[in-house]
């Protein structure tokens, strides 16, 4: 299945020329999600010839404009495109009244349904689930209540060695194998061996998202050991305490988190409009995180299956 991440924004709140507001696109296999949609999130999806009708829905880390104004735009355009399909919406608390006064005063009626999810920014809890994946909440330390969210892949079934399956095998001997179980008869004799006929399953995937937070060691546990994090990353070093008093993190202590919780690969953004260049950005976080990168906009990020060496 294909799992990846394409940053769509990855700018702070001040806008600046060829930098756009904070959004990405989730693909698992067919199925896309936005995470937080800042402004002109739609006219970046159409840029890359992603039709917007594709999503199934959006996940809004916090009430800050750079995270969220692009969403009525994109919800209008789904409504005058004849969406009907529902939509998913998770975030926090205060979402929904904006969405609905909007569209009470453009005396603009939904012609599909959003399913709305509000997130508890205090703990960690399971948010959305489908069949490939699950999405919980990481707490954040912002200035107003701000979740990140974790997409952990399901547990996928053992592959089953078709050079070494009998071609009158019953469906559900093959069911049995798949999900590592052995094939015995009714007197109990094994018939046939799921070592011997599956090999096992990759490993499941994750991608943590960290929008807007200061330093934050109660997510360690949260993000443990996940393929890829994205944290913001607003200051440099040398701001560490402007970045503390406006609750944001540097790109330092980005690579300090990354390499706390042992995950895999650390993208970094949300750089302040100060900055004109990003390269000092990625040595910071790569002086205690070397397997670092920025999150360049338009750059899709792969997160690639890892066998197991279990049996």
């Amino acid at each position: 299945m294909h799992f990846s991440v394409m940053i769509l924004g990855a700018g702070s709140a001040k806008p600046v020329a060829n930098k756009y507001p904070s959004a990405q696109l989730l693909t698992y296999d067919n199925e896309c999600f936005l995470i937080d949609c800042g402004e002109g999130t739609q006219y970046r999806l159409l840029e890359h010839k992603i039709r917007p009708g594709r999503l199934r829905g959006v996940f809004i880390s916090h009430l800050h404009g750079d995270h969220y104004f692009g969403l009525i735009g994109l919800l209008s355009s789904l409504n005058l495109g004849g969406r009907t399909e529902e939509f998913f919406l998770v975030g926090p608390r205060g979402l929904d009244e904006i969405i609905t006064l909007h569209f009470k005063y453009s005396q603009t009626p939904l012609h599909f349904p959003i399913i709305y999810t509000i997130t508890d920014t205090e703990s960690s809890y399971q948010v959305f689930e489908n069949q490939n994946f699950t999405v919980t909440t990481i707490p954040l330390d912002h200035r107003i209540p701000c979740a990140g969210y974790l997409f952990r892949e399901k547990p996928q079934k053992r592959k089953l060695i078709k050079e070494k399956l009998l071609d009158d095998m019953p469906h559900e001997y093959l069911r049995k194998l798949k999900n590592g179980e052995d094939v015995v008869d009714e007197a109990g004799n094994v018939l046939f061996k799921c070592l011997e006929f599956t090999t096992p399953a990759p490993l499941p995937r994750s991608y943590a998202y960290c929008s807007d937070t200061r330093y934050n060691e109660s997510i360690i546990e949260v993000i443990q050991g996940v393929d890829l994090l994205y944290h913001e990353a607003t200051f440099r070093d040398e701001l560490e305490q402007q970045a503390f008093e406006r609750y944001h993190a540097t790109a330092k202590q980005a690579g300090i988190i990354a390499a706390k919780s042992h995950v895999k690969k650390l993208l970094i953004g949300h750089f302040s409009s100060r900055y004109k260049e990003f390269s000092g950005f990625l040595e910071d976080a790569q002086t205690v995180f070397q397997a670092t990168e920025i999150a360049e906009e338009g750059k899709v990020f792969a997160i690639e299956a890892q066998p197991t060496s279990i049996i």
